[in-house]
C-alpha cells in the first residue's frame, strides 16, 4: 500500500481540527508583529503559536512576553531557519502545521480554507496556496517560472521551490515519514522538503492568494548565499540516493542534477573554485544519465 493510502484511511478515521503555527525568528522584531496579528485574525483560531528564537539579539522576546502572551515564546542558539522550524514541529500539538516567516502575513481564511481542503481530499496531506508578493513595499507580479500547481508535482519541483513555507499547512504526521527540514543546507532547506513530499504524495493547491510574501530585505537569506543550486543539488543527490522515486520522476531528476551541475562546473571553472568542480564531478559520477 502506497503512502498516500495510509493518509486516506488515516483521515477518514480523523477529522482535522486544531492547526499549531510555528514561527522561526532572528532580529525581526520590527517586522513579527504583522505576522502574529495576521494568525490572531484568522477566521479559525488556532490551536498554538509557537515562536523559535533561534539567538536574536534585537530584544524580540521581551516584545513577544509584553504583547503577545499567547504566544509558546522558546529560545535556542543560533542554529538557522531549519533547525528553528523543527524545533517547533517537534513541540507542536496541533493536528497540524503551518508555517510562517516572521515577515509574512496571511488574509484571515486562510488556515480555514486548506483546512477544510485536507479534510475533503484524504490522499493529499499538505496543502498551499498562491500568494501576494511585496518587495520593496510595491506589489510585484511572480514571474511564469514560479507558478504554483497542485496534484502529482515533483517535476514542477525540481528546477526551483514552487511552494512557499508560509503557503503551506501540513498534517503532523507527515514530518514521520518524509522526515524534518534539513539542517546541513544553510538555504533550499524547503526545496529538499518539498522533494520529499512530492515524489510520495499529491499536494493540494488553493488558487486564491492567501498569504503575503514580504521581500526586499537586506538580511534575506537568499542574499547571503551565491549559487543557491549548490543546495539544490545536495538535495538532488539526496533523493536519487534513497531510490524512492517513480521511474519517471527519477529520470527527470537525473536531468535536472545534470543541468545544475554542469552550469555550476562552468562557474566554478570560469572562476577557479577546484573544490566545487570537483564536489559537482563526484555527484555526477554517482548519478549518470541512465540510457534511453
Amino acid at each position: 500500500m502506497n503512502k498516500a493510502s495510509d493518509f486516506s484511511k488515516q483521515a477518514q478515521k480523523n477529522k482535522l481540527e486544531s492547526i499549531s503555527v510555528i514561527i522561526p525568528v532572528f532580529n525581526r522584531k520590527h517586522l513579527i508583529s504583522r505576522a502574529l496579528h495576521s494568525v490572531l485574525k484568522q477566521t479559525l483560531p488556532v490551536h498554538e503559536i509557537i515562536v523559535i528564537d533561534d539567538g536574536s539579539t534585537d530584544g524580540v522576546g521581551e516584545m513577544l512576553y509584553k504583547e503577545f502572551p499567547q504566544v509558546q515564546w522558546i529560545q535556542q542558539n543560533r542554529q538557522g531557519v531549519s533547525a528553528a522550524r523543527n524545533k517547533g514541529i517537534r513541540r507542536a500539538t496541533g493536528d497540524c502545521i503551518a508555517l510562517l516567516d516572521a515577515d509574512d502575513a496571511w488574509l484571515p481564511d486562510k488556515l480555514s480554507r486548506q483546512i477544510s481542503a485536507l479534510n475533503a481530499d484524504h490522499e493529499s496531506p499538505l496543502c498551499h496556496t498562491n500568494e501576494i508578493w511585496i518587495r520593496n513595499g510595491v506589489r510585484v507580479n511572480p514571474m511564469k517560472k514560479h507558478e504554483k500547481k497542485g496534484g502529482w508535482i515533483f517535476q514542477h519541483c525540481l528546477p526551483h521551490c514552487t511552494i512557499s513555507p508560509s503557503s503551506s499547512l501540513m498534517k503532523r504526521d507527515l514530518f514521520k515519514t518524509v522526515g524534518y527540514f534539513d539542517e546541513t543546507l544553510p538555504v533550499c532547506e524547503d526545496y529538499d522538503l518539498w522533494l520529499k513530499v512530492s515524489a510520495r504524495y499529491p499536494v493540494l493547491f488553493i488558487e486564491t492568494a492567501l498569504s503575503i510574501k514580504y521581500g526586499g530585505h537586506d538580511d534575506q537569506l537568499s542574499k547571503q548565499y551565491w549559487g543557491m543550486d549548490r543546495f539544490r543539488v545536495q538535495a538532488l543527490d539526496q533523493i536519487l540516493s534513497e531510490n524512492i522515486l517513480k521511474k519517471i520522476d527519477q529520470q527527470a531528476a537525473y536531468r535536472t542534477l545534470h543541468q545544475k551541475c554542469q552550469l555550476l562546473i562552468n562557474g566554478a571553472i570560469k572562476h577557479q573554485n577546484q573544490s566545487l568542480q570537483n564536489d559537482c564531478e563526484s555527484i555526477l559520477k554517482r548519478h549518470p544519465l541512465p540510457e534511453a
